[in-house]
């Protein structure tokens, strides 16, 4: 039994349900938020804001009402680790030399991208750097407050020095860094937001964009860069490949996943201020805190060779072991492993499959989800001969009656 009292509060329905609209947007359950509130108010000893009356809320500025948002502000600051980034921008060097680099999405001086392109720069040939900072960062400046402030602002780098330039306790030296001829560190004009003519004019000059853009605007993030044609290394969920947007890229060969991240859960900074209240959660040996999230994906379309390793496959076509949905002219394959050798119609793989995809081995069709009346082509719908079904939620494959799991339909492509 839990020693802890119970504490009985009144609080008025409405305010009731769109706080708890905010906490589940946070992550959290609104008797955690509670005991947040009262924990900072007996180790700070006063109410943490202020209160006020009578006056009237300030505008949010146009365009930025979801990031202007206090709370998905905080839920989506999250610091990519270091060896995360290392280990997937090397498989990417060849496609690095000569170009620049646009970190669009970080804290220059908090950011594991900015720290490996600044240290790889000649190694990686680069032509120039280019990072900037979100002004509403609530870890803005920490490493190396600017004059005026904090808030949004940018970093170019053009050169770096001949001499290491990491100190003795592992940081930057970025006073000679920004001393060279050709560095800048600047405030921007406006907050920083990736959607800002001001940040889409950097982008414009970017060659390939690396970054880890937040999670709640990875959609339109994404969507971004292929309208201006950019070649791009981003981090993602891999729940966003289902998606509307970013499903036809994967079918049309414009974006896949990343050499360095297959499974698992991945470990990034948080601010001070993130809620800690899971077991993914923690504190680090230098007292920052960091979690843990699942299905987390590198995103990107630069080419590698590993792509086009072909899946080995053993299995053969039994019409027991691989049964037809009953709304598609497709065989349902529950492994990608197990796809058989042998057949040569259409088939549903798991979502897992785009792990493996080799485009030059087999051809994507569409993703029969609950989704797929609505998001799929007529054309496509009719080369899979799709019948709706009463069971099937908006196009999920049908087995005996009863729905299987979103299935990727595939053919092999013909040698």
């Amino acid at each position: 039994m839990s020693s802890k009292p119970t504490t009985t509060i009144r609080i008025d329905l409405e305010v009731k349900r769109r706080a708890s609209e905010v906490f589940e947007e946070i992550g959290i359950s609104m008797s955690a938020a509670i005991n947040t509130f009262l924990k900072t108010v007996a180790r700070e000893g006063t109410i943490p804001f202020d209160i006020m009356t009578g006056l009237p809320k300030s505008n949010p500025k146009p365009g930025n009402a979801t990031l202007n948002s206090a709370f998905i502000v905080k839920k989506d600051e999250f610091y990519t680790q270091y060896d995360d980034v290392f280990r997937e921008m090397v498989k990417h060097r060849e496609k690095l030399t000569g170009k620049t680099v646009l970190c669009n999405c970080d804290d220059p001086f908090e950011s594991a991208f900015f720290r490996f392109f600044a240290l790889h720069f000649d190694k990686l040939g680069l032509s120039r750097l280019i990072s900037t900072c979100y002004g509403e960062s609530s870890i803005a400046g920490r490493e190396y407050p600017l004059e005026g402030g904090t808030g949004a602002y940018k970093a170019v780098v053009t050169e770096v020095p001949d001499e290491p330039i990491v100190r003795p306790d592992g940081s930057l030296d970025l006073e000679t860094l920004f001393a060279m001829p050709g560095n800048s560190l600047e405030h921007l004009l406006g907050d920083g937001d990736f959607r800002s003519d001001e940040c889409k004019a950097l982008l414009e000059e970017a060659d390939v964009v690396a970054t880890n853009p937040p999670f709640s605007l990875f959609r339109e993030y994404i969507t971004m860069l292929i309208r201006h044609e950019k070649d791009f290394i981003i981090l993602g969920n891999m729940n966003a490949a289902t998606t509307k947007e970013i499903f036809p890229l994967f079918r049309d060969n414009k974006v896949w996943y990343g050499e360095t991240i297959r499974s698992g859960d991945r470990k990034f900074y948080v601010p001070d201020s993130y809620p800690l209240n899971a077991a993914s959660c923690g504190l680090d040996d230098l007292g920052r805190r960091f979690i843990r999230v699942k299905g987390v994906r590198w995103f990107t379309n630069l080419d590698t060779s590993i792509r086009h390793e072909p899946i080995a496959l053993t299995r053969r076509y039994t019409p027991d072991e691989y049964p037809h949905y009953e709304n598609y002219d497709a065989i349902n394959v529950g492994r990608t492993q197990n796809i058989p050798v042998d057949y040569e119609g259409i088939m549903g793989v798991p979502i897992t499959f785009l792990d493996k995809y080799n485009p030059d081995q087999f051809e994507i069709v569409m993703l029969a989800n609950g989704n797929a009346r609505t998001n799929v082509s007529r054309e496509s719908l009719k080369e899979v001969n799709y019948r709706k079904h009463s069971e099937d939620r908006g196009g999920v494959g049908i087995i005996n009656g009863r729905r299987v799991y979103a299935r990727i339909l595939i053919r092999r492509k013909s040698s």
